[in-house]
């Protein structure tokens, strides 16, 4: 069951998946025609998920799951996993390698590996105030007002330290 992701509770578990370069304006179309059609039928122990979805900044598929609807199991998460790699395969795109950054370059978001961060950091070319997406956060509430911050508000702080 698709909603609108607005309407999503708070609580709703969210997960980020981050495209390792900018999505077209038809392969966004695609993608949400595919997602849709998953959404509408990701179920968990035979139940349909509450769920919702969006695509930020042509980069970022995000979607939520309504828990006090019914959470969902590992296999159903394994569904997800399958579903996102499948898209990965299409679209010839990287969305699941947790080891990549996104930050902002005024109205551009660049992607980088970990390691490239790394090197940006300890030569200044980003700092503790560039605004990075936290694709870690686990609830809608965190996704609102946690996911888009600054590296010294999120996981990022670490590589500043050194």
């Amino acid at each position: 069951m698709i909603n609108n992701f607005e309407t999503l509770p708070d609580n709703s578990r969210i997960w980020i998946y981050q495209s390792n370069r900018s999505l077209s304006k038809n392969e966004i179309e695609s993608i949400s025609s595919l997602v849709e059609n998953f959404l509408e039928v990701w179920k968990s122990h035979g139940s349909i998920l509450s769920s919702a979805y969006e695509i930020r900044y042509n980069r970022f598929i995000v979607i939520g799951n309504n828990q006090s609807f019914q959470n969902p199991t590992g296999c159903a998460i394994d569904s997800m996993v399958h579903f996102i790699q499948k898209l990965e395969k299409l679209y010839n795109i990287t969305l699941l390698d947790k080891l990549n950054v996104s930050y902002r370059q005024g109205d551009f978001i660049a992607y980088k590996s970990l390691k490239d961060f790394k090197k940006m950091v300890k030569n200044n070319s980003v700092s503790k105030k560039t605004i990075v997406f936290n694709n870690l956060v686990q609830t809608k509430l965190e996704y609102v007002n946690n996911w888009e911050t600054t590296a010294e508000e999120s996981w990022h702080f670490r590589f500043f330290n050194h």
